[in-house]
């Protein structure tokens, strides 16, 4: 469902020559291709939350919600360990973890279970406002039947911190030793299990090339594509043509790159 990065490029090209404009390179193009994708991929979050506000079952939004959410799919990833963790630390009376994720757009559900316990659910999120409430509150509480996320910001780095840090209800541990009920986990074995879901950025888009006789020639190896949705192509070309300065309005691109594609078939059979 990728978009050819090297189509759009030609597109470009070809629409920047018929305007008259000039050459773009391919690290400007690499540039403004990033910018593009990113604009849009972001807009498809502020067009969801507008949609999901329209009241009623209007068939329409609700088809145009649809399509959205599948865009989005594309990059909606479930992850044991929440970030690339296999070791989840305590800190003071909850599970902290620093999420390890490049790519990491936006945070979703987090689950964890607790196997000492046989408890397991889904984290409620709780601002550092909220938490601080509930914590002082005699009747909302969190615990292993009721767990509470809240996040954090450390260094530039996205900190989870879970409540309540698991117990154990009694046993024996690997030198024989009897864990009173109540203890703090320490075995690995009996540590919280914590997956999450998350919405990953799309890669960074790039034509890849080869100089050739001072020309620059598409090496496909050296390339990344574009991660988005296949309708999205003209929409890449309208706005990598914005950033390049040039105007042109959308109803003459799609039809000028129209005539393109059409010359292009012409020429491959021939």
């Amino acid at each position: 469902m990728a978009v050819s990065i090297d189509r759009v490029y030609q597109k470009v090209l070809a629409l920047a020559n018929k305007e008259q404009r000039g050459y773009i390179t391919p690290q400007e193009f690499n540039l403004f291709a990033d910018q593009a994708q990113m604009e849009i991929f972001e807009q498809y979050f502020y067009d969801l939350s507008q949609f999901k506000r329209v009241p009623g079952n209007n068939h329409e939004y609700s088809d145009i919600v649809s399509i959205i959410k599948d865009k989005i799919s594309l990059f909606e990833h479930w992850q044991v360990g929440a970030g690339n963790v296999t070791v989840h630390n305590k800190d003071g009376d909850c599970i902290a973890f620093n999420t390890d994720i490049p790519d990491l757009y936006r945070l979703g559900e987090i689950a964890v279970s607790y196997p000492a316990m046989g408890k397991n659910g889904v984290c409620e999120q709780l601002t550092p406002k909220e938490f601080s409430i509930r914590t002082r509150s005699k009747l909302a509480t969190f615990n292993e039947n009721r767990p509470v996320f809240v996040k954090r910001d450390l260094q530039g780095q996205l900190r989870i911190k879970i409540y309540p840090y698991p117990k154990t209800v009694g046993f024996i541990d690997a030198n024989g030793v009897a864990v009173p009920d109540g203890s703090d986990i320490t075995t690995p074995t009996n540590k919280a299990g914590v997956s999450a879901d998350y919405i990953r950025k799309p890669k960074n888009p790039n034509w890849g090339y080869v100089v050739v006789n001072d020309k620059a020639l598409y090496n496909s190896t050296a390339s990344q594509d574009f991660e988005l949705h296949a309708s999205e192509e003209s929409e890449l070309v309208y706005r990598i043509l914005t950033f390049a300065g040039i105007a042109i309005e959308k109803p003459q691109l799609i039809q000028i790159a129209a005539g393109l594609e059409q010359a292009k078939v012409q020429q491959e059979k021939q």
